[in-house]
């Protein structure tokens, strides 16, 4: 499947890297001083601005683009669990509306993914162009009070204690920024990086692919279909409104990314790869580029932070660049607004890289094997490939776990838990039904924890605005303390009222500082009512609310 890969310009790394001291100059107080500074108005720099200036932060987006300049869009597929993170920022079902679910992928001949099934609100993949997914978080920042300062690019940075402050040349000349925190969001090239001295070990997976959009004469069989031969690979996706993305690589064709593709080598590689090329004209946009595989080994480094593609970059294969990068701002946001609060100590910050790296590097390994599945050339490597895609269609539990993990919403896709913790802790929450009839990605659209109890139990009633108490809809026992980002942080199962009590207020205190006092406790009756939450039945595989 298509990914995307934003690959701005740069600065020269030796002035990026440079350790000299950033003058002040006579214009600097014009730029504002900030809470965080983001660079890079990509989908993850968008999707984290908008978070923190929501919660009341002070926030600066700089891009080095012209507000003018169109962002290069590759990325072709939102999978249902970045879906389920734009739902609790109210944004999902816009996004859906003007996109097009797809409900069969069809790889390598005869393989299917059925995503129906999945156990989420969006049982599909949505195929958008990526630009579509930067309008609605755009429009969301700009409401929120982000500041946008385009034509602003990154030269260096300097952190100390208190802040970090950026040299930024823009159409003034060269200033400076400064904030509490910054995070580099700014792509495969990113300065940010460069400016910290931050290896970016990997190599290149794949060169010469091709990208289009064209319209087709013939309607595919699927709405998704990729396939690979001995000598090239192909895959269509459709819009849905008569526009189709096409991507492929022909091995006979290989040229360097500034080399200009044509349509012609676009229906080359594909009837190589399909069998057709449906009869494709009036392209509309066509380009070239090539495909890394690269994560940075430190998320954070001191009060600056990496996301998106300036951390990690992927194969194409997957469709899972951009989702990647936009889960990784959920995870960041809320914590960078607990610390800037107060709510939370400094040190919650470091969960962001031993969460999310281990996320990255399971995406880099599995995106990477698809890709060289699909480049195989020899007769043993086709077979293995056509064996592959055989038990993928004759094997539904082995393709639901395949479908499961592509879309971001599988058990392996999860946060590590302390030593000890219930076995829901670190895994995704879905989207459950509660007791007043509300959604729980609904209740998460206010920025704060949910935590989720029997109807009938007081043990803990939080009435500070960071948390929201509710219940379950039905006789489940399990208390459940739920992320701003939809991740379960505290799970229990216990039926002692002190014990549950004292669990949750050391959860709360972990998580952020403030343990409120608990209540009354629970009525007898309620620690002894059955049907609990329990591993057999675990919130990654409930089935979520319509």
């Amino acid at each position: 499947m298509a990914d995307t890969h934003r690959e701005p310009g740069t600065t020269d790394p030796s002035s990026a890297t440079s350790t000299e001291p950033i003058p002040a100059t006579p214009d600097a107080a014009d730029a504002p001083d900030a809470d965080v500074l983001v660079v890079g108005a990509g989908p993850t720099g968008l999707l984290l601005a908008g978070d923190l200036a929501e919660a009341g932060l002070r926030v600066t987006l700089l891009e080095r683009r012209a507000d003018t300049t169109s962002n290069l869009t590759r990325a072709l597929v939102v999978h249902a669990r970045t879906l389920e993170q734009l739902d609790a920022r109210g944004l999902a079902d816009e996004l859906v509306a003007g996109g097009h679910p797809v409900t069969r992928l069809r790889l390598f001949g005869s393989a299917t993914l059925d995503p129906t099934a999945l156990p989420s609100r969006f049982p599909f993949v949505l195929v958008t162009p990526q630009f579509e997914v930067e309008r609605l978080l755009e429009r969301r920042a700009r409401r929120a009070g982000v500041t946008f300062r385009h034509d602003s690019e990154v030269l260096g940075l300097e952190q100390d204690a208190d802040g970090v402050t950026v040299r930024v040349r823009d159409p003034r000349g060269v200033r400076s920024a400064r904030a509490a925190y910054l995070v580099g969001t700014d792509g495969v090239r990113s300065t940010v990086r460069q400016a910290l001295g931050l290896p970016f070990p990997g190599q290149s997976v794949i060169r010469s692919l091709v990208l289009a959009d064209v319209r087709l004469a013939q309607e595919p069989d699927s709405p998704f279909t990729v396939n690979a031969t001995s000598d090239a690979l192909a895959l269509i996706g459709s819009f849905g409104d008569g526009w189709y993305r096409v991507i492929g690589w022909n091995r006979h064709r290989q040229a360097d990314d500034s080399v200009p593709a044509d349509l012609d080598e676009v229906r080359t590689f594909t009837r190589l790869a399909l069998g057709s090329d449906y009869g494709m004209h009036d392209a509309r946009w066509i380009s070239r580029f090539h495909s890394d595989e690269r994560q940075v080994p430190d998320y954070r480094v001191g009060r600056v932070f990496l996301a998106g593609d300036a951390a990690h970059v992927h194969s194409p294969a997957g469709g899972q660049g951009m989702n990647t990068g936009l889960q990784d701002a959920a995870n960041l946001s809320w914590k960078l607004t607990a610390v800037l609060r107060g709510q939370a100590p400094d040190s919650l910050l470091d969960s962001y890289h031993s969460e999310r790296h281990p996320v990255g590097k399971l995406v880099l390994r599995s995106s990477g094997a698809i890709v060289r599945l699909a480049l195989v050339h020899t007769p043993p490597g086709r077979a293995a490939r056509t064996l592959a895609a055989q038990l993928l269609h004759r094997l539904r539990p082995l393709a639901r776990r395949a479908m499961l993990n592509l879309s971001g919403i599988g058990i392996g896709i999860g946060y590590a838990a302390p030593p000890g913790a219930h076995p829901l802790t670190g895994r995704r929450a879905p989207d459950l039904r509660l007791a007043d009839g509300r959604r729980l990605y609904a209740l998460l659209r206010q920025g704060g924890f949910v935590l989720i109890t029997p109807a009938d139990e007081t043990t803990v009633q939080p009435t500070d605005d960071r948390f929201l108490h509710t219940s379950w809809e039905g006789p489940r026992r399990t208390a459940l303390l739920v992320r701003p980002d939809g991740y379960i942080a505290w799970a229990d199962d216990s039926g002692a009222p002190a014990k549950r009590a004292a669990a949750l207020r050391d959860a709360l205190s972990r998580w952020t500082g403030v343990a409120p006092a608990p209540e009354a406790a629970p009525a007898p009756e309620a620690a002894r009512a059955p049907g609990s939450l329990t591993p057999g039945a675990h919130a990654a595989d409930t089935p979520a609310g319509p």
